[in-house]
């Protein structure tokens, strides 16, 4: 049996459905939100988990939480798995920030790998402090199912390492919505993508809600 990793974004948030920038600030998931954490525990609580690895921030603790009760297993919180920090742009809209921080913005949309949010972080960073919660996992575990439960950009760009997609494409090259989850097994031949955004635990209402 191989390793497989399991890359869940959290559910919704107010900042999500309305498309704030959202890295250090934590908003707490909507009532969809939560229903859609509970869905995924519904649909992934008979797989035989090895381990679960969460963000400790609020939104991915709560998304992680109807899985860990269902199942009994205590997730191990590790800070690489914060979501990316937007500096000054945290709360505001793409429009907002484009209006107020201009230069920045398009340097940022330009290559994220190397130009940060204004006061924020770049993807490099964010790769670095990510890939080592994965060696981490690879170190402690041959096989198994293994969770990560993260953020959009954070995800992204580890997804983007593993794959060796370049970093600095993360946000034009792989799609993430909220309560989507991303597998990724390690063969022979190294990481393999199995799926990417999979949503098909979601009903069709949560799965057509607005937001990114």
């Amino acid at each position: 049996m191989s390793l497989t990793l399991y890359f869940l974004r959290h559910g919704q948030t107010e900042c999500s459905r309305n498309n704030f920038f959202c890295g250090s600030i934590d908003p707490e998931l909507t009532p969809d939100g939560l229903e859609m954490a509970k869905a995924f525990a519904a649909a992934y609580s008979s797989t035989p988990w090895t381990a679960i690895f969460c963000s400790p921030m609020g939104r991915a603790m709560a998304t992680a939480k109807p899985l860990c009760e269902a199942i009994g297993i205590q997730p191990e919180l590790r800070d690489g798995l914060k979501e990316i920090n937007y500096g000054k742009w945290e709360g505001k809209t793409p429009e907002t920030v484009n209006q107020e921080f201009h230069d920045d913005y398009i340097r940022w949309l330009a290559d994220p790998a190397w130009y940060a949010p204004t006061g924020g972080e770049m993807a490099i960073a964010i790769a670095s402090r990510a890939t080592q919660v994965i060696e981490e996992i690879k170190q402690r575990y041959s096989s198994g199912n293994v969770l990560i439960v993260a953020h959009k950009a954070t995800i992204r760009i580890m997804l983007c390492s593993l794959l060796g997609i370049d970093v600095g494409r993360f946000r034009y090259r792989l799609g993430c919505p909220v309560g989507s989850v991303s597998i990724v097994e390690f063969g022979s031949h190294g990481p393999l993508l199995k799926a990417l955004a999979d949503r098909t635990h979601l009903d069709e209402r949560l799965r057509n809600l607005p937001g990114t």
